[in-house]
């Protein structure tokens, strides 16, 4: 039985497991890198070489147990993709456990995300991105990867975060004060503190790699330059962890590039930060 990181079966058990780890493995509507359906297998090879001590929180989380549940990879159109990661969702929200997602492109997020705000009233959202994808639809379909957080930009309480490529016709779903465009975040030393002031108790995080800047996370579909570093999304996450009770979160649009392994080592590793700030004190 593959386990994440190659714990043993002892701490992946499914009923003992405080952590679930779903894959959708889906790139049917990016419009530019392909990959990301690549992305997760690339993701767990880097994780099988991951030292499992982290240093900063001074703990092993995955002794909390890291359940690694089936794929989620048959679809016939963006359409199904929706419908079928929407209803796994709901689902597995039924149950006591600690929900991550790995996509995949960003769109896999919009059914993850639906399925979130129907079960937590007042919900959170903050994106962590390159892009705004506020689109309502794009290329004939409203699950595509551009109009990943249109939906929860309708129906929580969405926070963008990193921000610095976008359409114009997006600034009419894009709520300004709790948009945070990367070249404002260079400048503006509070813009955390700010973020974290604007947020309910509940946060669903969706992380979309791209948010990083491209010096350290080059394999993505569309790439940015200006993104953030490795310390500085590290010290943000630590905070919003610390001080929000984060009810789940997805890592997407890992596109894999042949002969760097570098960013799904990073990937990995900050799959398993997040769940250290979530699990220790």
């Amino acid at each position: 039985m593959r386990t994440f990181a190659g714990i043993s079966e002892e701490f992946a058990d499914k009923d003992q497991s405080q952590i679930w780890l779903q894959s959708i493995k889906y790139d049917g509507t990016s419009s530019w890198g392909k990959g990301a359906d690549k992305g997760f297998n690339a993701f767990m090879e880097a994780a099988e070489n991951m030292e499992l001590y982290d240093i900063e929180m001074e703990s092993e989380v995955y002794k909390k147990g890291i359940h690694l549940l089936p794929e989620l990879n048959n679809f016939a159109s963006p359409d199904d993709m929706f419908e079928q990661t929407y209803k796994l969702t709901t689902e597995l929200l039924r149950q006591d456990k600690f929900l991550t997602f790995f996509g995949g492109e960003h769109s896999i997020s919009i059914g993850v995300i639906k399925a979130f705000y129907e079960s937590y009233d007042d919900l959170t959202v903050l994106q962590l991105d390159a892009h705004a994808d506020l689109r309502p639809s794009y290329e004939g379909s409203k699950y595509n990867h551009a109009c990943a957080l249109h939906d929860a930009s309708k129906h929580t309480n969405l926070i963008q975060v990193g921000i610095r490529s976008m359409d114009h016709s997006e600034l009419s779903h894009m709520n300004g004060v709790q948009t945070f465009f990367a070249d404002d975040m260079y400048w503006n030393g509070e813009w955390m503190e700010t973020s974290l002031e604007q947020m309910t108790e509940n946060v669903y995080i969706t992380l979309d790699l791209d948010v990083l800047d491209p010096s350290i996370m080059p394999a993505t579909g569309t790439p940015e330059p200006g993104g953030l570093s490795w310390y500085e999304i590290l010290a943000y996450l630590r905070i919003v962890f610390g001080q929000k009770n984060v009810v789940g979160f997805d890592i997407v649009e890992l596109a894999p590039i042949q002969g760097l392994s570098a960013p799904q080592f990073l990937a990995a590793k900050l799959y398993y930060k997040m769940l250290s700030y979530k699990f220790s004190s």
